[in-house]
């Protein structure tokens, strides 16, 4: 019995119907939601989201000291100021999405404990057939909508990526992957070990560090960082003056991105001065006698992959006050008591924390179909990062990896109610992206370019994501700072978009 069979043996009687359907209630589908209500008032909708609560990412993960590894004045909504720290903790992200759902009156159409688990596009009807589960009941519930906009985000929450390790069973103390980390875990006084050189094992070595006996953070290859205050000099300064918060978050944005486009353009034109730079505030805080070239000098120019930001060079206080470390090394094997690496050394340990990386899941594990017809994404095309060739009414959110992801929330909420209006105007109720005749003869590419982008998350799953041509209209390229002026400017009667 397929999976559609089933969802139609269990699907409950009762259909409703909603004009936009969103998948998710993380950063980009409370986004969503919020430009719904205020660019096209009356349109109905609901967001299904998995998860007990809204959240996403800040909700799922509960590991300590957990953070954003990007500013929150470019991280939040470009709507709603944001007056914190620009690094903000998991709490506080969620306190200020709490806060745009109670302003706005957002709560009423999130509905919690949804599990979307297909959706079918009727070429007969023009609607998207939605069917979840109900996590609470077990219930199969089933909606129908004339335009789907994805906004689950790009991993799979219910477990992260754990590389296949020789012995791996045979440790005996604890294994925990920071997505399922334990509320009760008691890590005092114990010997930490932290797999992974990421924002999340950034974050959790000096945030554990002073409890435990002593913290190692294992990599297998360096990642580059940014350090500085957790502050931003020119909003202290118009705070001061007491200029109005809106404007202080107007100019704060436009400062920050200015400052990133200056410095990820410069990572192209003179990587090797980026890459000085960047060494340069490490060995301010470590010394000229730690071994930064073995332990934080990456094979890779910088931006290839993302690069985190340590507040107040938390990390590296931690690493200078000998309560933490850094090996860089491969491991060979698990023993009983730890793991023994490569070069033959072993890292004694009570508890590992396995910081490797997330499962891709673009599609948010939903079984696709068009007329009953199983859809391979990795069969379409992408428009812009968002839409897909042959697959009608439906938006999907990807954000940025160079700059904050929820810019790219607020472009495509701009776009999708643009397009939605257009098609209201004109009449039609279907829209399918279909490359033109001038693009049929394009080289079919990647989705990214490794030599541009290469995190170890994208690269396992590339095979599963859509493919991307050599034209702007037929990519995600990831340039905030020219979709920012590109995304007002799409023509919605070009011939990339076949209405119906």
């Amino acid at each position: 019995m397929n999976v559609q069979t089933q969802i139609d043996a269990k699907a409950a009687q009762k259909t409703e119907h909603f004009d936009v359907v969103i998948a998710g209630a993380g950063i980009s589908g409370v986004g969503a939601a919020y430009h719904l209500t205020t660019q096209m008032p009356g349109t109905t909708f609901v967001a299904l989201e998995t998860q007990e609560s809204f959240g996403g990412t800040w909700l799922t993960h509960k590991y300590p000291g957990i953070r954003s590894d990007s500013d929150l004045h470019t991280f939040g909504y470009r709507f709603k100021p944001w007056t914190s720290a620009p690094i903000a903790t998991a709490d506080e992200i969620r306190k200020y999405m709490g806060d745009v759902i109670a302003e706005n009156d957002l709560a009423r159409h999130i509905r919690y404990r949804h599990r979307i688990v297909a959706a079918n596009w009727s070429n007969a009807d023009n609607l998207w057939t939605i069917d979840a589960e109900r996590l609470d009941t077990g219930e199969m519930l089933r909606f129908t909508t004339h335009f789907f906009w994805m906004c689950q985000g790009y991993y799979r929450h219910a477990e992260g990526y754990t590389p296949e390790w020789t012995d791996f069973d045979k440790f005996r103390g604890t294994v925990i992957h920071p997505q399922k980390w334990p509320e009760d875990l008691d890590y005092k006084g114990k010997r930490v070990v932290v797999i992974g050189s990421g924002a999340t094992a950034a974050t959790l070595v000096p945030n554990i560090a002073d409890d435990v006996a002593h913290v190692t953070m294992l990599q297998r290859s360096p990642t580059y960082f940014r350090t500085g205050r957790n502050a931003i000099e020119i909003t202290e300064t118009l705070r001061k003056l007491q200029i109005d918060e809106a404007w202080i978050h107007e100019i704060t944005r436009k400062h920050i991105l200015y400052e990133q486009d200056a410095f990820t353009r410069r990572t192209f034109k003179d990587p090797e001065g980026a890459k000085k730079d960047l060494l340069a505030a490490v060995e301010a805080y470590l010394g000229p006698d730690y071994d930064i070239a073995t332990h934080f000098t990456p094979s890779y120019r910088p931006w290839r992959q993302r690069i985190a930001f340590i507040p107040d060079g938390d990390l590296f206080q931690a690493i200078k006050a000998g309560k933490a470390s850094v090996v860089t090394d491969e491991i060979d094997r698990f023993t009983e008591t730890g793991i023994l690496l490569k070069s033959g050394k072993t890292l004694e340990a009570d508890i590992i924390v396995t910081a490797t990386g997330f499962h891709l899941s673009a599609t948010g594990d939903i079984a696709f179909s068009i007329d009953g017809k199983p859809l391979d994404f990795a069969d379409t095309v992408t428009y812009r990062g968002m839409m897909f060739t042959g697959v009608p009414n439906l938006v999907w959110v990807f954000g940025y990896f160079r700059a904050s992801w929820t810019l790219r929330v607020d472009l495509v909420a701009d776009f999708v109610c643009r397009l939605l209006k257009h098609m209201k105007a004109i009449g039609v109720q279907k829209v399918t992206p279909e490359l033109r005749p001038e693009d049929h003869n394009m080289p079919l590419l990647p989705w990214i370019d490794p030599e541009n982008f290469n995190p170890g998350y994208m690269m396992r799953g590339m095979h599963l994501l859509p493919k991307r041509g050599d034209k702007p209209e037929w990519q995600h390229n990831q340039d905030y700072w020219a979709e920012k002026d590109e995304f007002p400017a799409i023509d919605l009667t070009d011939k990339a978009f076949v209405y119906e």
